[in-house]
Order: C-alpha cells, then sequence, then structure tokens
C-alpha cells in the first residue's frame, strides 16, 4: 500500500515554481488535499483490504474444518483405544487366573533346579578336598624324599674318608674297563 501512495505522490507532484504539488506535511496541508489523499486511500485500499479480509476467512475456515477433522480423527481413535482396551483387560484377566497354576509349577521346577545345583556344588567341593589332600600328601612326601636324600648325603660326607673314596674310584674304574673289554 506503501507503494501505491508513494507512486501517487510521485505522479501528483510536479516540482515547478507555480505548479501543482501534493504537501505531505501534515501540519501544512488543507482539507482538499487530506480529501485527496484519503480518497486515494479508500479507493485504492478497499480492494487490498477486502482481498485481506477474505484471505483471512478462508484461513479461519480452512481451520475450522481441520480442526474438525481432527476432532472427528481424535474420536475415532479414542473409541479404538477404549476398545484395545477392554481386549486386553480380559486378556489380563485370563492370565492372571492361569498364572497362579504356573507360577507354582515354575516354582517347583526352579526348587528343583536349585536341588540338583547344590548337588553338584556339593560333589565338586568333595572332589576339590580330595584333590587338595592328594596334593598335601605328595608335598609331604617330596619333603620327606628330599630331607632323607639330605640327610644320606650328610652322613656319607661325614663317613666318607679319602681312602674310602680313593677305593669308591678305583672300583669304578675296574667296572669302566670290565665293560669296555666286553664291548671290544
Amino acid at each position: 500500500m506503501k507503494n501505491v501512495t508513494d507512486s501517487f505522490i510521485s505522479l501528483v507532484y510536479l516540482p515547478s515554481a507555480g505548479g501543482f504539488g501534493l504537501n505531505t506535511n501534515i501540519l501544512e496541508t488543507n482539507i482538499i488535499n487530506l480529501s485527496v489523499v484519503l480518497g486515494v486511500l479508500i479507493y485504492f485500499g478497499k480492494g487490498v483490504l477486502s482481498n485481506l479480509l477474505d484471505n483471512r476467512k478462508q484461513k479461519i475456515l480452512s481451520t475450522i474444518q481441520n480442526s474438525e477433522e481432527l476432532c472427528k480423527g481424535a474420536a475415532d481413535q479414542l473409541e479404538q483405544a477404549r476398545a484395545r482396551l477392554r481386549e486386553v483387560e480380559m486378556r489380563a484377566h485370563e492370565i492372571r487366573v492361569n498364572g497362579y497354576s504356573q507360577i507354582e509349577q515354575e516354582k517347583e521346577d526352579l526348587i528343583n533346579v536349585a536341588s540338583a545345583n547344590l548337588e553338584q556344588l556339593e560333589n565338586f567341593k568333595n572332589e576339590t578336598v580330595h584333590f587338595e589332600q592328594q596334593r598335601a600328601i605328595e608335598q609331604v612326601r617330596q619333603q620327606i624324599s628330599r630331607q632323607a636324600v639330605q640327610k644320606a648325603l650328610g652322613t656319607l660326607n661325614i663317613r666318607l674318608n679319602s681312602e674310602l673314596h680313593l677305593r669308591t674310584i678305583d672300583h669304578n674304574i675296574g667296572l669302566l674297563i670290565a665293560m669296555k673289554n666286553i664291548t671290544d
């Protein structure tokens, strides 16, 4: 609308010394200028205003129609949800009735499985204890054998003198010579 007014002002305003002109300063304008401007605004603005109002009316009507359709759709969905709720409630009641016997059966099954697991754990514990006992006995045997060998070596070192040592070496040399003669 401002463009229309600007176009009109540029056509009416003729910048000549004694020519006709449109004064846009509201404090210096007279009634004729104001009536011309208002007439132009009403003439050109009437179509624009009616178009704006018609567009707004159409938007409001389409919004109301869309809202009514959405309301109807929501009511349909609500009814479907209520029907589904009734079905679910019936199914829940059936499950509740049948569930108690199933719970008792599963409880017995769990007790049986737990008993079997406990028995397996007890057997595993007994096997572990037996294995640890055998290992401890084997360790004690090895320690006793080691101590016996150390004691025997200690006794041999104490009783072994150089004469016995020389006799043992001579005896071993004789055995080696005899073995050599047998293989030749």
